[in-house]
């Protein structure tokens, strides 16, 4: 079997106060190949002095200082860097700056292309929901557009969106909460859909299946999460009252080389670094 490119991503809410927490033990023993970052919330140049000049980084950060921003951090080993990449999503009047980047990776004889993204949260009946529809339609229209590109290609990130009851703790609470509104997981019936097939999503709304699949769905089964994030509120955390929001979503190629997955819980809520954990892949590429 050919060595694991190990792929982890996170939500790291603020990465200079998530190394003051204990980021940087973590990501010194956990042997990643590639790391996505989402609300980065700092400079490139703070970006860079964190993780260390062995890092090749790309950041894109949001039009407003001090929010969102997303990143994408390559170790080398033996490895090209990133050989292009491509921040732009949606229409040109569409203000994606700091939730969307790609990068394209030379691995062997094969190209891998990743994506770091951050979905708006959304509220329902605001703009904040109107922007995350905006994001979700240019999402589904880049979805094909990508898989064309390369066979190999993985969209990772905090998506803001349980697909399903079981990525929600609480869904019978939250079926009127942006995060877990029908048309929202709608958008993810077509994702994760039949290529070319028509799907009816769980708001009865038709579209193509985009063939794309849910790593974590598939390596974990039909099983209760295992959730990703934990509201700071409350007992959320000590409860595991949480839900399934950072997602590896693969192309079926680069999916079928998946040896090992796994979701770096704390192991106590007070040595968290951030309220999202690491989702962490191994690809055999």
């Amino acid at each position: 079997m050919p060595p694991a490119l190990r792929i982890a991503s996170v939500n790291v809410n603020g990465i200079r106060a998530a190394y003051r927490k204990g980021m940087g033990d973590w990501l010194d023993g956990r042997n990643v190949d590639i790391l996505a970052l989402q609300e980065v919330r700092a400079s490139t140049e703070d970006l860079q002095g964190l993780l260390g000049p062995e890092w090749d980084v790309l950041h894109d950060a949001a039009t407003a200082k001090g929010r969102a921003g997303v990143a994408i951090a390559s170790r080398a080993r033996g490895r090209r860097g990133p050989s292009i990449h491509r921040v732009s999503l949606g229409a040109d009047d569409f203000d994606s700056a700091g939730r969307w980047l790609e990068a394209d990776y030379e691995v062997g004889d094969k190209i891998v292309t990743v994506v770091s993204t951050y979905v708006h949260s959304g509220e329902v009946g605001t703009p904040k929901q109107d922007e995350k529809w905006k994001f979700l339609d240019a999402m589904t229209a880049r979805f094909p557009e990508l898989a064309a590109h390369s066979e190999l290609a993985l969209v990772v990130g905090d998506l803001n969106v349980g697909h399903r009851e079981l990525d929600i703790r609480n869904w019978r609470g939250n079926r009127k909460s942006a995060g877990f509104l029908p048309e929202e997981r709608a958008y993810f019936d077509r994702f994760f859909g039949p290529l070319g097939e028509t799907v009816t999503g769980v708001d009865g709304s038709t579209g193509p299946g985009l063939g794309w699949v849910d790593v974590g769905r598939r390596w974990a089964g039909e099983v209760d999460g295992p959730y990703t994030w934990w509201s700071q509120r409350g007992k959320a955390f000590d409860t595991d009252t949480g839900w399934r929001l950072d997602y590896h979503v693969a192309t079926p190629a680069l999916a079928a080389t998946v040896t090992d997955y796994s979701i770096d819980r704390a192991s106590a809520w007070d040595s968290r670094w951030s309220d999202h954990a690491p989702v962490v892949v191994d690809y055999a590429i």
